[in-house]
């Protein structure tokens, strides 16, 4: 038995995560907390959707995953080993291992860096590889993302907002890394291109063997490339569970809602994608 496969890459034990708000005094300030006892555990080859509405503590669980967020209490493990309190060397390493696609690619990307300079830079910063092999895995990256080589000498204002994400997607892609955090990837995008990004997503996870966490207000999105499906309210976890479990057997009232919202996911066609259980 391979201990590996066996071991989450990312594992929140019990965190919680607490914000200042502007009410209250200097010495007793207000707080609420934006996550509040979760616990979830992000297993090799597999995908878990978190779903809920705009400040449901999805976007900062996620930040926690991939080390932009330190927790208030909890425990949160990488590979293994304890990384709530973690170095410089331990954030070098989880930034090998776990990339970020984020909502918007015009924000996430430079304006003034080339995509190829763009697609290099993570291998640079990293001390990954000679100049040369650094180039070829430009190449790589947008060939597998499904763009044209001359891609690479653009700007970033040059190309399409579904161009744009999948740029982002290849930088994230660039030091090969074991899982991929996507936080509303495909909410800036038109409607005709979603599909497009979904699929892409997808095909590289399959591909490539990736784990994947997938952020999205939106069911409907969430059900194509989940695996488990976690809802959150109020920055707790009320229902957790294997995507066709959550979807068609719903427990909690708030998850019946959600899935109210889009009565096609109650009796879907033969043409419809299947959750990816």
């Amino acid at each position: 038995m391979n201990t590996q496969e066996n071991t989450p890459i990312i594992e929140l034990k019990d965190i919680e995560v607490e914000f200042k708000t502007r009410a209250g005094s200097i010495l007793h300030p207000k707080k609420v907390k934006a996550v509040n006892g979760v616990s979830l555990k992000l297993m090799p080859g597999r995908t878990i959707g978190i779903v809920g509405e705009s400040g449901c503590g999805k976007s900062t669980t996620a930040n926690v995953m991939c080390g932009l967020q330190q927790v208030t209490s909890g425990q949160v493990m990488f590979k293994g080993k304890d990384v709530t309190h973690r170095s410089a060397k331990d954030r070098m390493r989880i930034g090998r291992v776990v990339s970020v696609v984020f909502q918007d690619p015009a924000t996430a990307l430079n304006a003034r860096m080339s995509v190829q300079d763009q697609l290099m830079d993570p291998l640079i910063v990293h001390k990954t590889g000679s100049p040369e092999e650094r180039a070829r895995r430009a190449y790589e990256l947008i060939d597998m993302v499904g763009l044209p080589k001359s891609a690479l000498n653009a700007l970033p204002g040059q190309l399409s907002g579904g161009q744009r994400q999948r740029v982002a997607i290849a930088r994230a892609l660039s030091l090969k890394p074991d899982a991929i955090i996507a936080d509303e990837p495909t909410s800036a995008l038109d409607v005709s291109v979603r599909a497009q990004i979904l699929n892409l997503l997808s095909d590289l996870k399959k591909e490539l063997g990736l784990s994947m966490v997938f952020i999205s207000h939106d069911i409907q999105t969430v059900r194509y490339v989940s695996d488990e499906i976690i809802v959150m309210n109020h920055g707790q976890i009320v229902e957790q569970g294997p995507a066709r479990q959550v979807l068609y057997e719903p427990q909690d009232p708030y998850t019946q809602l959600l899935l109210a919202a889009a009565p096609s996911l109650l009796h879907p066609t033969a043409a419809e994608c299947t959750p990816a259980v």
